[in-house]
């Protein structure tokens, strides 16, 4: 009597982003340990899933457009890569699609997949911040996904209420590196010593770098200049490496650049303090124990759509996670030297403010827990189950 084979299952992914890419490279692994020889990955992803076996339709990095002049000028291509990943979702016939983060694409994709091949069954990896603006999204959702996998702990809550479709807390990324953010006895004794190193991160993308360099400069020459006395050291990535020395190049006060993910790592061990764009590096930083002021500056018709639309009384994610405002941050026109300044120099130094965020830090680990399994695994869970012919 012959032993059946396992059923063959195909798995379509779609990451446009980098930091999509990785979430999606560690989906792919996590199911390829559960189903061995018994899965096949199709889609579109980086290198990272390229590194798991995926063939992308095209190179992800043809999507790598920030702001919505630069978007609408490549808006044809955008669409007809939309339309390829569709047609190529539908003619492929898989038991389950994961769209993964930048949905302004991936929901285009999976709301044609939806129409044309209904029986599809289709995952979010990172939820949509409906909770932030555009909430009447969640309730639209529910027309084209089944499930919904929330990288933030209050996010299950904000779609339930918003009327969106199932959505589960599987944990943040960041929480599978808290090892590597936080110091060593050490890495804590350069922390605490003098002159304080000081962290610089004016963002990830380059028109991030554009609108910030010169406003963190000048506000860096500002303190210097006041007395506070530090080390000062810009993380960036290799790919930003010519643009931040550009900036940099005017600045009064020089970092050192610490260069690629593990040297930024082992720069966060010992930072006393940080200035930096907000964004997700806010939580990263919150989970290093590094207290921190937050600053973002945009393109005028960018930032007056997004403070209009916005429904948060922060964009910082450290204080959206904590549900409290402990970290100052500064918008556009609020973002001047000499404010940003004076909130830098009570972060450096021993004040209320540093010790309420410190406090306000140390509950985090408490408000993200996930338990005993690592968000890869809780993600792969739930694509399983989601599988067209569920359990496997």
């Amino acid at each position: 009597m012959t032993a059946t084979s396992p059923v063959q299952r195909k798995i379509f992914l779609v990451a446009t982003e980098e930091s999509g890419d990785r979430l999606g490279a560690s989906l792919m692994k996590v199911l390829r340990q559960r189903l061995g020889d018994a899965v096949r990955f199709e889609g579109v992803g980086g290198l990272s899933m390229a590194r798991e076996g995926l063939v992308s339709l095209f190179p992800i990095e043809e999507l790598s457009i920030m702001g919505f002049t630069a978007v609408a000028r490549k808006l044809p291509m955008i669409l007809a890569r939309v339309r390829q990943t569709a047609d190529a979702a539908v003619a492929a016939a898989p038991d389950i699609l994961v769209i993964i983060d930048s949905p302004d694409f991936t929901h285009r994709v999976a709301r044609q997949v939806r129409s044309r091949a209904p029986a599809i069954p289709i995952v979010d990896y990172v939820a949509p911040t409906v909770w932030a603006w555009r909430s009447g999204r969640a309730r639209a959702m529910r027309r084209y996904v089944d499930h919904v996998l929330a990288l933030l702990p209050f996010e299950p809550e904000a779609y339930r209420r918003l009327g969106g479709p199932p959505c589960t807390y599987i944990g943040h990324t960041l929480i599978e590196q808290i090892g590597a953010l936080r110091p060593n006895p050490d890495e804590q004794r350069r922390r605490d010593a003098k002159p304080p190193v000081l962290l610089v991160l004016p963002g990830s993308r380059r028109s991030e770098i554009r609108h910030h360099m010169a406003v963190f400069g000048e506000t860096l020459r500002l303190v210097r200049e006041q007395g506070a006395d530090f080390e000062l050291v810009l993380p960036t990535m290799p790919h930003l490496l010519d643009e931040v020395r550009e900036g940099a190049a005017a600045w009064r006060v020089q970092p050192r650049i610490a260069l690629g993910e593990q040297e930024k790592k082992a720069a966060f061990r010992i930072a006393h303090a940080a200035f930096a764009k907000s964004g997700t590096v806010t939580l990263e930083l919150a989970l290093a124990g590094v207290p921190m002021i937050g600053a973002y500056r945009a393109g005028p018709v960018e930032m007056w759509i997004a403070l209009t639309l916005a429904k948060t009384s922060s964009v910082i994610l450290a204080n959206l996670v904590l549900g409290e405002n402990v970290v100052p941050e500064f918008m556009q026109r609020d973002a001047t030297p000499d404010k940003l300044a004076a909130a830098l120099r009570d972060v450096i130094g021993d004040t209320a403010q540093r010790r309420r965020q410190l406090e306000a830090f140390s509950r985090l680990d408490a408000v993200m827990a996930t338990g005993s399994q690592p968000p890869s695994l809780r993600a792969a869970a739930i694509v399983l189950e989601t599988l067209r012919g569920a359990p496997v």
